[in-house]
C-alpha cells in the first residue's frame, strides 16, 4: 500500500517539476477551446436526446403541457400508491393541486427517519444534460434541500423544456453556481459494487420519474410515458 502511494506521489512531483513554487491555479489561463457539444441539434432534438438517455438510465419519462401537469402528477402518485408526498417550499402550488396524497412540507427540523417514511417527492430541477441523461438540482426554491431528493424511494422531477435542457456538461456548468449544493442525478440510485449485481435504491430513490414540461399544448404533445 505504501509503495503504491509513493509511486503515485512521485509521478505527481515529476509532472509538477517545472511549475514555479509560488504559482497559484488561477495564475495560468486554462484553454477552454475543446468541443462543448457533440454535433448540432435543434432544441427539439436536444430534448428528444435527453428523453432517450434518461430512459437508458431506467428513469421513466413523461411529457405534458402546463395544463396537463396537475393531472399527470396525480396519476403518477396514485399509480405508485403514494399516501404522502414531500414538497419543496418553492414548488408552484398548482403543480400538486390535484394530488390526493397528504402533502409533507420540506422543513429544516424534519429528521432523516421522517423523510424516509414519505412515499414520494416532487421537485423541479436546475438544468438537465441531454448527452448524459443527467438532472442537476442546486437547492433552488422548487427543489428544496439536497436530502429530500435522496431519502424518499420515489422521486418525480419536473424539467421545463426546452428552457432547462442543455446539450452537454460544459453548457450545464455555465448555468450552475459551484457554491450551491449540486446533486447530479443520472437515473435511479443504483450500484453494482457487490459481485457486479445491479442493486437499486441503495444511495437514493429506487424509482425516478421525469416529467418534461412544455410551455403550452401542441397537437402532438399528448401526455405519455416511456422508459
Amino acid at each position: 500500500m505504501s509503495d503504491g502511494r509513493d509511486r503515485v506521489l512521485a509521478r505527481v512531483r515529476r509532472a509538477l517539476a517545472d511549475v514555479p513554487r509560488g504559482e497559484r491555479p488561477g495564475d495560468v489561463p486554462v484553454d477552454r477551446s475543446y468541443r462543448r457539444a457533440h454535433g448540432e441539434r435543434t432544441a427539439e432534438e436536444t430534448v428528444a436526446l435527453l428523453a432517450v438517455n434518461l430512459a437508458e438510465y431506467r428513469a421513466v419519462v413523461h411529457r405534458t403541457a402546463q395544463e396537463g401537469l396537475p393531472g399527470l402528477l396525480r396519476t403518477l402518485l396514485a399509480r405508485r400508491g403514494a399516501a404522502s408526498v414531500l414538497v419543496p417550499a418553492g414548488l408552484p402550488a398548482h403543480w400538486t393541486a390535484a394530488v390526493d396524497a397528504r402533502r409533507v412540507d420540506d422543513l429544516a427540523a424534519s429528521t432523516a427517519r421522517e423523510l424516509e417514511a414519505v412515499d414520494s417527492v416532487v421537485t423541479g430541477c436546475a438544468v438537465a444534460v441531454a448527452e448524459t441523461g443527467t438532472l442537476v438540482l442546486d437547492g433552488g426554491p422548487a427543489q428544496g434541500r439536497r436530502r429530500i431528493s435522496l431519502l424518499p424511494d420515489h422521486h418525480v422531477c419536473v424539467v421545463r423544456v426546452p428552457d432547462q435542457v442543455v446539450a452537454s456538461v460544459p453548457e450545464a456548468l455555465e448555468r450552475l453556481d459551484p457554491r450551491r449544493p449540486l446533486t447530479w442525478i443520472s437515473g435511479p440510485s443504483a450500484t453494482s459494487d457487490i459481485e457486479l449485481e445491479r442493486v437499486e435504491g441503495v444511495h437514493g430513490p429506487r424509482t425516478l420519474e421525469v416529467v418534461l414540461l412544455e410551455a403550452s399544448r401542441t397537437p402532438d404533445a399528448a401526455t405519455h410515458g416511456g422508459g
